[in-house]
Formats: structure tokens, sequence, C-alpha cells
């Protein structure tokens, strides 16, 4: 055990935090943290675009940016069957390692498990993080009103049918990679130079569908939302329209749904299109007053319809 942490993890992961071994990383804060914790399970271990590795530090990187805090701190948490091939460990190590490194944050402690055959699926990653929320930043449903506009960062769908597409063994078919990314470089520069963002939240789980729904009950508004305006791939409407799938419900694991106001939503587009990760970025609705708590779409023929909340899930271990 102690040459797999030394030779694996520490070789790879090093940092003036972790390298002291502490039982808990000594870490001082006088300022409002933000943290949270992740675990992911995702099947396979590696899909177009991203592995497990990246999956893991870019989904609790991004749980922190949309709360309005800066990422500085991981844990990082490995359970891993008996069996699993050191290269292939050392490989999603390496990952782990660049993704930190490239995102600007350290992983300042962890703890690494092995299991007997059978009693997990290769390996399992629960991710903790621990960032500054950003002075002057208030984000909160309570602040959403009508007018409002709603922004997605990028066009959806491409993380979960990049994962099924791969499992399914049909990813080549319609090479789709996964949208995978960590948000604090796009995000974070918004928050600390323009005003008027209320609200942030990450598409993971149940989709960009179920992201406003959860957003409109919260806040008790009503949302309406325009088909034509809803960046997604000709590649990720095929799969779709093949594997019987909505993509409004498909898992993003490296947008943001943005709620801002509606005199600096033109500002906010803006900046995000300057930046690789929003250079599709697009303002997909609107705040309304009524329905309160429902979600409505408007279709490309003019037609409206409720889009509800994903009340299964279609897409398992994604992530």
């Amino acid at each position: 055990m102690h040459n797999l942490i030394k030779d694996v993890l520490l070789s790879r992961l090093n940092n003036p935090v972790l390298a002291k071994l502490q039982d808990s990383a000594s870490i001082d804060y006088k300022e409002q943290l933000a943290f949270t914790t992740d675990s992911f399970v995702v099947s396979p271990l590696n899909f177009p675009g991203a592995d497990i590795g990246k999956l893991a530090v870019c989904g609790t990187i991004n749980d922190l940016v949309v709360a309005g805090a800066e990422p500085e701190y991981l844990s990082l948490g490995l359970i891993i069957e008996e069996g699993l091939e050191i290269k292939t460990l050392e490989r999603i190590v390496d990952s782990i390692a660049k993704t930190a490194k490239l995102a600007k944050v350290y992983i300042a402690t962890g703890d690494l498990k092995v299991v007997e055959k059978g009693a997990c699926d290769k390996l399992f990653i629960n991710t903790s993080g621990i960032g500054r929320i950003i002075k002057n930043v208030k984000l909160s449903v309570d602040r959403i009103k009508p007018t409002d506009k709603i922004i997605t960062t990028g066009a959806i769908g491409e993380h979960g049918l990049a994962v099924l597409t791969s499992r399914k063994g049909i990813g080549l078919e319609f090479n789709i990679k996964s949208d995978c990314a960590a948000l604090n470089q796009l995000i974070i520069p918004l928050l600390k130079k323009t005003q008027g963002i209320k609200f942030m939240r990450d598409p993971t789980r149940g989709g960009l569908a179920t992201t406003l729904n959860e957003i409109s009950q919260a806040s008790g508004k009503g949302f309406i939302i325009h088909e034509k305006n809803i960046p997604i791939s000709s590649k990720v409407k095929a799969a779709c329209e093949l594997l019987g799938i909505d993509p409004l419900y498909v898992a993003c694991e490296g947008r943001a749904v943005i709620i801002v106001d509606d005199k600096n939503a033109g500002k906010i587009l803006s900046l995000l299109k300057k930046n690789p990760l929003g250079r599709n970025a697009r303002i997909i609705g609107e705040v309304i007053k009524e329905p309160r708590g429902k979600v409505i779409l408007e279709t490309v023929i003019g037609s409206e319809r409720i889009i509800d909340m994903l009340t299964g899930d279609a897409l398992p271990r994604i992530c």
C-alpha cells in the first residue's frame, strides 16, 4: 500500500499540501467557504473526451463554481477493485493530475482502498472540494425575477451520449466527445467583472430540462425556453433519435445554466463567447410570472408544451 501511494499517487499528484501526508490537510481560511462532495462510478472508465479521473476533478470543481466559489483544494478517495491493472490506475491518476494542474487546484488529501473482486466495478472515486466564496457575489434562487434571461454556456447532451455510445460499442459511429471540462476559468472571471448573475447550476444528471425544473420550482417562477435557441450538435441529435432519448434530459459535465438580469445578459453572453468553453453559449429563454414552478418549451413550429422533471434515470452511471 505504501509503495502504491508513493509510486502511483504521490509521484503524480505531489504538491506542498499533500506532501505532508497528514491525516487531515491543514488549510488556513478566514473567508466564507463553499464545500462540496461527490462520487463517481461512471462506466466505462474511459470514454471519448475524458475518463473517470478527469470527470471527478471537473465535476467537483464545477459544483463549487456554480455556487460562486473559486476552487482551491480537492480530496481524492479511490476505491479499487482487486485485479485492476496498475497501468489503468496510472493513466487515470495522470489524468487527475493534468486536469487539476490546468484548473489550478491542489489535490490536498486523499485515501485509497482495495476491495475484493466483485465488490466494486474496477474503480470508484470520491472527491470533495473547498473554495472561497467570491466577495460581493450573492447567488440565490430568491433573486430570480420575471424578465431575467436563461443562458446555457454551450451545447447540451454531449457527455451523456459520449458515455452511453461508448458503453454500447457504437461510439466510433457517432464520434461524440464528452463536454467534460472545469468551468472555473470560464465562470470565475464573469463573477468578478460583471454584475447581474442571479443563480447558476450545472446540468448534470437529468440534463437541462431537469435542472431548469429544479430552479423553477425552487424560485417559484415560470421559465420559457425556445427550442430553436438551444445549442445541440447534429451528432447528438442523430444519436438521440436512434436511441430514443430526449437530448434535453441528457447530462452535461462542462456546461452551466446561468440566470442573469435582462440588462446585463448581452454583455455576459459576449464575454462567455470569448472563451473557447463558451463559444457556443446561447440565451435560450427567460423567466416569466406564470405558470409558477413550470418550464415551458416553445417548439420550432411555435407550439408550446410543458417540460417535466425527469422521473427515472434513463442513463445510469454516466458520472
